[in-house]
């Protein structure tokens, strides 16, 4: 039997054969699906509902220290236990030295990954696509992170 996952990606699928190679929203698919009976409506738990909807707002919450910084106040540090991943959040200005280095570490490694996985897409994109000019991809973003910390702090003095 077909995971959660692959019968979503099956649904997906199916959308996009019968309505054409064209860009969609999931919601879309998701709705189709729903009513052609390929996937069901889940029965939610709701501390589970409340608990994602905690880790969304904790992501998004920021302040601003006394330099005009727009930091990330809250930060999480996930842990497998016996098997099962847990998810550890601390207040930066309160946390402990080794949650606050494992977090960074783990969001540094999530962006590596993002990358890595972003290189072998264009690859495989411009492989399929060798009649068309390749899509270049560049990795060192020291002058992205330059460029976007100007214009932001830029953008906080004109507030």
């Amino acid at each position: 039997m077909a995971t959660y996952k692959e019968q979503l990606q099956k649904t997906w699928h199916a959308y996009e054969k019968e309505h054409g190679s064209v860009p969609a929203t999931a919601r879309d698919a998701v709705q189709w699906g729903v009513e052609r009976g390929l996937i069901s409506i889940p029965e939610v738990d709701p501390f589970a509902k409340l608990s994602s909807d905690m880790a969304d707002a904790l992501r998004e919450e920021y302040a601003t220290d006394a330099q005009g910084r727009r930091y990330r106040v809250n930060h999480a540090v996930r842990v497998s236990k016996a098997g099962v991943q847990y998810t550890f959040w601390a207040i930066m200005t309160d946390a402990p030295r080794e949650h606050m280095q494992k977090a960074f570490i783990q969001r540094r490694e999530q962006i590596v990954g993002d990358c890595v996985q972003l290189a072998t897409d264009v690859e495989a994109y411009n492989a399929l696509k060798i009649d068309q000019p390749a899509i270049p991809m560049l990795f060192d973003f020291r002058d992205d992170v330059e460029e976007r910390r100007f214009w932001s702090a830029g953008e906080a003095a004109a507030a």
